[in-house]
């Protein structure tokens, strides 16, 4: 691996964590090997190990080395580290010297061919709403169909679900919801899909009572505006092993501010100035798992939204969490420039 190439997995100890996060995004492995002042390993730091520091209480200000792996798999030479990353499935492994200096890192030759678990879980798309953040184009076509590069944004995310062995497909519509049976009638992949029909609008979550008695194991559920690539099998995973109702897949956005912020005190007194400071949140991506008495519980014929459902679970003292994935994990369809910045990640520039 070049130097310019290097660069792009190296951090130094004294970054917050949101600013490894940054620097974990822009590398294709996912992963950041921290260096001290003298450029030695001092660790390795993963979306998983941020999560896992989050989860536990962490903040996204505090210091990378708080949420760090200090004991990362090194090898002296490519030999060793391909013996290694081939062993164990790692993402990468770092080459060192005598002095623990990083000289290489190896990141295998096909990593991005690497087979995915077989969840084989059912899915379920909310495809019934106007998608009025794509007008004038929903206008002609329901918001499923627009099309991506090649593909329309409902059999986009439909891919990726089938890339884990999720076969099983439950599509809620209303809103131009002949174009989209033609569509997949027509279609050569012949795809395992069950249409539920809404009578009327019923929000981001109402829809879901038209299932009652469909549906008996977890599932996914998602709006037809939001492709994940994070690791399904993790998200998984956590839910099952935390024993949740419900979990909501949210992303870290980070949002600068592009002015100089004030804070004002007693008499207009400046307390605190910022200039163009960077704000981070955890954004809702619309993407659900569920167990399937949540179906149960919705009433009939009523327009509801998930997150209503969800702070209603969340009175009656269910266990519902958040699962935090990187920013780069999730795009957002809903919107035209982001619909575009999806196009050219997807397909690159044309």
């Amino acid at each position: 691996m070049d130097k310019n190439s290097m660069s792009e997995f190296l951090g130094s100890d004294r970054l917050s964590i949101v600013d490894a996060m940054r620097l974990i995004d822009k590398n294709s492995c996912g992963i950041l090997f921290v260096t001290d002042e003298n450029a030695c390993l001092i660790g390795c730091l993963t979306d998983g190990d941020i999560r896992r520091y989050l989860l536990s209480g962490g903040k996204l200000e505090d210091p990378v080395i708080s949420a760090l792996n200090k004991d990362p798999k090194v090898a002296r030479n490519e030999s060793e580290a391909k013996s290694l990353y081939h062993k164990k499935n790692f993402v990468a492994i770092p080459i060192v010297d005598e002095s623990n200096v990083i000289c290489d890192i190896y990141v295998g030759e096909d990593s991005d061919n690497r087979p995915r678990a077989s969840l084989q879980v059912p899915v379920v798309i909310n495809a019934g709403g106007k998608g009025t953040r794509l007008d004038p184009f929903t206008r002609v076509l329901p918001k499923p169909l627009i099309p991506v590069g090649e593909l329309p944004i409902i059999e986009m995310i439909m891919k990726e679900y089938q890339s884990y062995d999720c076969r099983d497909f439950h599509i809620i519509v209303n809103y131009k919801k002949e174009l989209m049976k033609a569509y997949f009638a027509d279609n050569e992949n012949d795809y395992d899909i069950s249409w539920y029909d809404e009578e009327k609008p019923l929000g981001t979550g109402g829809g879901l009572s038209l299932l009652k008695g469909k549906i008996d194991s977890t599932f996914f559920f998602a709006n037809c505006d939001a492709l994940l690539t994070a690791n399904y099998e993790s998200i998984l995973k956590f839910h099952k092993e935390s024993g949740n109702l419900i979990t909501m897949i949210c992303a870290y956005k980070n949002i600068a501010i592009p002015y100089g912020v004030v804070e004002m005190g007693v008499n207009g007194r400046i307390e605190e100035m910022k200039e163009k400071p960077e704000v981070s949140f955890l954004a809702n991506t619309g993407i659900y798992i569920v167990e399937p008495e949540v179906i149960d519980e919705i009433p009939d014929g009523v327009s509801v939204g998930f997150p209503d459902i969800v702070e209603e679970q969340m009175k009656k003292g269910k266990k519902v969490a958040v699962f935090p994935v990187s920013e780069k994990d999730w795009m957002d369809m809903g919107q035209l420039p982001e619909l575009e910045k999806m196009r050219k990640k997807l397909y690159g520039e044309k």
